[in-house]
């Protein structure tokens, strides 16, 4: 890795900064109290160097700019004293792994299970989280996905405002207990995702503005002010040092996978674009050697990124989130029409368009976008290219007050809704605490300094002032405050209420579905590439879905998402592996589909439609 430290074989660190603005910069080890100053070494291209038989593993360091500024490493691989204190350096192979044998597990068999760190416990740390992996293995859970963890100012935050990508938090453990967790979790036999984000920097700790500004375009810009350059004036070394991010934390984490948050957000005129070009590096790097899956978030429905080869492999990107399905979901559960709601107007018609082929917005106009037009055709892909979730971070903390669905939903509706997520072919996401119908928020919370905990505030209650409901400035006072203590408190899991009779439940449904996803489902997804599928609309309320999947075994799918039955409904072909009312009504080739009610059919004898 060019970036950051390297321990040399001869026991001495080298020491790299890129800093194309500075005119010196010097190398200070050692704490606060007592540093020790070396000039670095101008090299070429903006690069500064100095290798020291002075330091090693535990070594405190910052680098000074121009004699002025005292600053962090920006590849600093841990911060014990948060965004501001100094860099520690760390022995890569200092960590003795026990996963020698693991080469993960095909994409597939992916159940995904998304939680953060700091809430999924009260405790709020790796070694904590690593308590809970055979529960999770117990229940059918095949990945977990960290919410990213990458240093971020003060003792709690979401993390998409980290500053220190290549550093966990301090809060959570030392890079050593992170690794301890994913050592676990292989042992256990589940895969370990990151959510890592590329589309900016956190407020609060980022001081690359003064020594390296050509990391921030002036031609592009973001929600969150001047984007990542990915494309201009000196833009090659800020495209390695996130290409050599998503590397490091593959290579040095044993990570089976990552998953790049909004990437709509990342601007690249260049060709390749920044997204292509990190997926290929990584394919080289890895080649065959184990299972690595690369994940999107895009706004953008850009299928083009999910392009499978002759062999039905990924060329780049494995899966995205599909927020169109979750959106359909949530209307036909809610009957809520505001915000990016409101694009899904006949929710049951672009929850067929999802199951059948993927996407929503294939192209089509969004008026939640100003009638822009949105997505790519998605048709030719295969299920396995789109992630469907009912709640995960965003869609829960997003609202106002962090409502999970299971408080804006009757149950028998979201029984139905799990029914279908659960089993169909696209791999489902959970969120943590999801399983056991847990109906504490997930509110927005973060912990900045003074100079920004005022305009955070104030920038949450303006975003929902576009709500009706929020236009009051009264009601708006009534948004949970994402600085506050208690709001971080109330999105902590209570582990306790999990053993509740109404909870376990809840955690019974899901083990259930994921155990019939286990056996009917996933052992024939594999090979899925353009075959037959198809979903129809029965009546106004229900939908009739099929598709062939790899093994030439055929899944069909009946659906009632309403209040009345629905009768005379054709039979598919095969067994019911699966109801949600075993007493209903069935003859040989009809069946009355009883309200809220889902049915899954498996046709092994062969394929057909």
């Amino acid at each position: 890795m060019p970036f950051g430290t390297q321990l040399l074989d001869d026991g001495r660190v080298r020491f790299r900064l890129w800093a194309p603005a500075a005119q010196r910069v010097d190398l200070c080890l050692g704490g606060a109290e007592n540093t020790t100053v070396f000039p670095m070494t101008g090299v070429d291209d903006g690069w500064f160097e100095c290798v020291s038989d002075q330091a090693g593993p535990g070594s405190y360091y910052r680098f000074a700019i121009d004699n002025e500024l005292r600053l962090p490493d920006p590849a600093s691989r841990f911060q014990p004293e948060d965004v501001h204190g100094p860099s520690e350096v760390i022995d890569p192979g200092g960590w003795q792994w026990s996963d020698t044998a693991w080469r993960g597990r095909p994409w597939e068999e992916a159940v995904i299970y998304e939680t953060h760190v700091g809430s999924f416990t009260p405790h709020g740390s790796f070694a904590a989280a690593r308590e809970k992996l055979d529960y999770l293995a117990k229940l059918g859970i095949t990945a977990i996905e960290l919410m990213p963890v990458a240093d971020f100012p003060g003792s709690h935050n979401w993390g998409y405002d980290g500053t220190y990508l290549f550093a966990p938090d301090s809060r959570y453990g030392r890079p050593e207990t992170m690794k301890a967790l994913i050592d676990a979790a292989h042992a256990c036999g589940l895969m370990v995702f990151l959510d890592v984000v590329y589309n900016h920097f956190g407020p609060e700790g980022n001081y690359l503005h003064a020594y390296a500004p050509h990391f921030f375009s002036r031609r592009h810009h973001t929600p969150w002010g001047a984007a990542i350059n990915y494309d201009g004036e000196q833009s090659k070394w800020v495209r390695e040092f996130f290409i050599h991010n998503a590397l490091y934390w593959l290579e040095e984490y044993h990570l089976d996978g990552l998953r790049f948050d909004a990437v709509h957000a990342i601007i690249d005129d260049s060709q390749p674009d920044i997204l292509t070009e990190l997926a290929e590096r990584v394919d080289s790097h890895f080649g065959d050697r184990r299972h690595i899956h690369l994940v999107l978030e895009n706004d953008h429905n850009a299928a083009h990124y999910l392009a499978r080869s002759a062999r039905q492999t990924p060329k780049w990107y494995v899966a995205q989130w599909n927020d169109d399905i979750h959106h359909a979901f949530h209307v036909l559960l809610t009957d809520e029409h505001s915000g990016y709601y409101r694009d899904y107007d006949d929710p049951l018609h672009h929850l067929a368009r999802c199951l059948s082929d993927g996407f929503a917005y294939q192209g089509e106009c969004s008026p939640y976008r100003d009638n822009h037009p949105r997505g790519e055709p998605s048709a030719h892909l295969p299920p396995t290219a789109f992630v469907s979730f009912l709640q995960n971070h965003d869609q829960i903390g997003n609202r106002a007050f962090g409502e999970r669905i299971n408080s804006l939903t009757a149950p028998v509706k979201l029984r139905a809704a799990l029914a279908v997520l659960l089993l169909a072919p696209a791999p489902p996401l959970l969120f943590m605490g999801q399983e056991w119908g847990s109906r504490q928020p997930f509110p927005f919370f973060c912990d900045f300094g003074p100079d920004l905990a005022d305009k955070v505030v104030e920038g949450r209650r303006k975003e929902f002032a576009r709500f009706a409901e929020f236009r009051d400035p009264a009601a708006r006072k009534r948004i949970p405050d994402p600085m506050a203590k208690e709001t971080f408190a109330q999105a902590v899991l209570d582990w306790h209420a999990c053993d509740q009779p109404q909870h376990q439940q809840w955690l019974t449904l899901h083990a259930e579905l994921l155990d019939a996803r286990r056996r009917n489902v996933t052992p024939r997804l594999h090979g899925m590439g353009e075959q037959a599928k198809e979903c129809s609309r029965i009546g106004d309320t229900g939908l009739s879905a099929w598709w062939i999947l790899g093994d030439g075994a055929r899944l069909s799918l009946l659906i009632n998402l309403g209040d009345e039955p629905l009768a005379d409904v054709p039979m598919p072909p095969g067994q019911c592996f699966y109801t949600t009312h075993p007493e209903a009504d069935r003859d040989a080739d009809n069946i009355r589909l009883p309200p809220w009610s889902v049915d899954w059919y498996l046709d092994t004898q062969g394929s057909g439609t």
